[in-house]
This record gives structure tokens, C-alpha cells and sequence, in this order.
């Protein structure tokens, strides 16, 4: 169907939610399961424009409530996009709230304004603590006159109660020519000239898009630096101080992956990717970074001396 036109290499997701909407057999919750950025929340704004016969637009609105995790700042409830803009700290990752749960209560206790029945799309469900994953597991059980979308990375990452509630429809990593389709037609043609991109991406558009960008906010003098091995003692612990300066501690996460990828494909040797694997290992025990660092690249130039 048109509406599925933008959805690239899912053939399976997009026969089984036309065959619903054709049959008249939509079901009152599904689990789009599938990694992040291989074209679910594109597949919902298919199917919901097809149950709704109208395109999908952004915001709530109407018969729509569409979820999104989101952090506490203040005491107020803010999403990812807002923390961003407003360079707020975070100190724990963003989730689906109990009270936005209770929020989606409410708005189902409704009938349907105008479209045929009421709409609830919960983008990384997984996100969900216990108490709100019960409070939805209530409302899953007598939806009404209503259709609740969950969004996860996989079936084993919510509770199996409420899996076992949802028709689950498979989403899979694409392939380097479904990779090139999508960012062909969105754009971003140039991610594909950056083999570790790709390879960190790992099939997924959307995190191809996230790493390239996580790449454009590091520093090139600092790119530059660490994208060749040190030669001596003093330049190993001047890139760490470097790295430790430059980049806040998610950022210098990132950069494990990225050198990982990075050193495989120029040089191919096992030897360098190990410490890094433990420096990643280090950086999530919250050891202080730029001792980390200061060990990674030393232990770097001990392995290009004996070389």
C-alpha cells in the first residue's frame, strides 16, 4: 500500500498490517519489535494513516496520543528533544513514566472523536518501569475502542504479560542496499562514504543518521589525533587529557565504538581492540576517564613499540 512507500526492506511488517487493515482484523495492541531505527515508528504513521484515513501529523491530536520516554527536571516532566535544547545534565536515562500511563488511561476512557477508534503509540516501551508496565498491562486488558502501538527493540524486552497481549509484528536490520535506499531518500547519501559508520549502524538508518552526528561533534583536531596511534609517551597522555577535556563521558563511550571500528578498518589487528574493549568496560564503572584514557593510549604505543 502507498502509505508503506517510505518503509524499506520490512516486506514482512508491511503485508502483515495491510492484511489487518484489509481484513478488517485490527487488533487492539501490537508490538513493533525490531532495533531502533529500522523504520517502526515510520510503519505506525503508515498504519495509523491507513486505520485513520488521513495522514498523521505531529503532536496529539484528535484520536492520537503518541508516548515518548522523558527525564524529570525540576519536577517537571520534559522529552529528550526539550533536555537537549534546554543542555540539561542528565543523571539517569529518560523512560516511560507511571504517569503517562495513567495519562493514556484517561484519554482511552474517551470514545473516538472522528477517527474509527482511538490511538496510543508508546515509542521505547522497553523504557518502562515496573509499576507503570502494570498500569498498562490494566489497560491492555479492556482497551476499548482503541488501538495501542508498543515500540521496542525486542520481545524479550518488555514483560511477557504484556507481550503475550500484542500481536507482535518483526521489524529486522537491513542490508547495505536497503542502508543505501533509505539514506538515499532522505538525504544523507554522505554517511555512506564512512565505512565505520556504517558499520557501527549495524543495518539501522536511524542509528547510522545518530552515529554520524555523534561523529560531527567531536572536535577534527581531537579526530585527528586519535585516528592515528601516539609515538611517544608524552603524546599518549596528551590525547587523553585531550579526549577527557573535550567530550562529556557518553560522548567518550561513543568514541570507543567509533575507534574500534575505525582501527579494524585501517589496520585489522585483534591487539588494538582489546583495550579499548576494557577502557569501555572502565568508562561504565565510572573510573576517572582520563586515567582510562591515559592506560588505553600508553598501552597503545607499548603495542606499536614492540611492533
Amino acid at each position: 500500500m502507498s502509505h508503506f512507500t517510505q518503509l524499506i526492506g520490512q516486506p514482512q511488517a508491511v503485508q502483515l498490517l495491510s492484511q489487518a487493515i484489509a481484513q478488517n482484523r485490527i487488533a487492539p495492541a501490537y508490538l513493533f519489535a525490531g532495533s531502533d531505527g529500522v523504520g517502526k515508528k515510520v510503519a505506525a504513521k503508515g498504519f495509523i494513516e491507513l486505520i485513520c484515513n488521513k495522514p498523521v501529523k505531529s503532536g496529539n491530536i484528535g484520536d492520537l496520543l503518541w508516548v515518548e520516554p522523558t527525564y524529570l527536571h525540576q519536577g517537571q516532566r520534559i522529552s529528550v528533544a526539550e533536555a537537549a535544547a534546554q543542555g540539561v545534565k542528565k543523571k539517569a536515562p529518560p523512560e516511560v513514566r507511571l504517569d503517562q500511563i495513567r495519562e493514556i488511561s484517561v484519554f482511552l476512557s474517551r470514545p473516538p472523536l472522528i477517527a474509527p477508534r482511538s490511538i496510543v503509540v508508546i515509542e521505547q516501551a522497553e523504557t518502562m518501569g515496573e509499576a507503570a508496565a502494570n498500569a498498562l498491562l490494566k489497560t491492555l486488558e479492556e482497551p476499548g475502542q482503541a488501538t495501542i502501538i508498543l515500540l521496542a527493540p525486542s520481545v524479550g524486552s518488555l514483560l511477557p504479560t504484556l507481550v503475550s497481549r500484542c500481536q507482535t509484528i518483526p521489524f529486522v536490520r537491513l542490508d547495505i542496499k536497503g542502508m543505501q535506499q533509505v539514506l538515499t531518500q532522505i538525504g544523507q547519501t554522505e554517511i555512506l562514504q564512512t565505512p565505520e559508520i556504517i558499520a557501527l549502524a549495524q543495518g539501522s538508518p536511524g542509528a547510522a543518521i545518530a552515529h554520524s552526528q555523534q561523529l560531527s561533534q567531536i572536535p577534527i583536531d581531537l579526530l585527528d589525533r586519535v585516528r592515528t596511534l601516539p609515538q611517544n609517551y608524552r603524546q599518549a597522555l596528551e590525547i587523553a587529557r585531550q579526549i577527557d577535556k573535550s567530550l562529556e563521558i557518553d560522548s567518550q563511550i561513543w568514541l570507543v565504538d567509533y575507534l574500534q571500528q575505525y582501527y579494524w578498518k585501517k589496520w585489522q589487528q585483534k591487539a588494538l581492540l582489546e583495550p579499548l574493549e576494557t577502557a569501555r568496560r572502565y568508562l561504565l564503572s565510572y573510573v576517572q576517564p582520563r586515567l582510562v584514557w591515559e592506560c588505553t593510549f600508553l598501552t597503545f604505543r607499548n603495542l606499536t613499540a614492540g611492533s
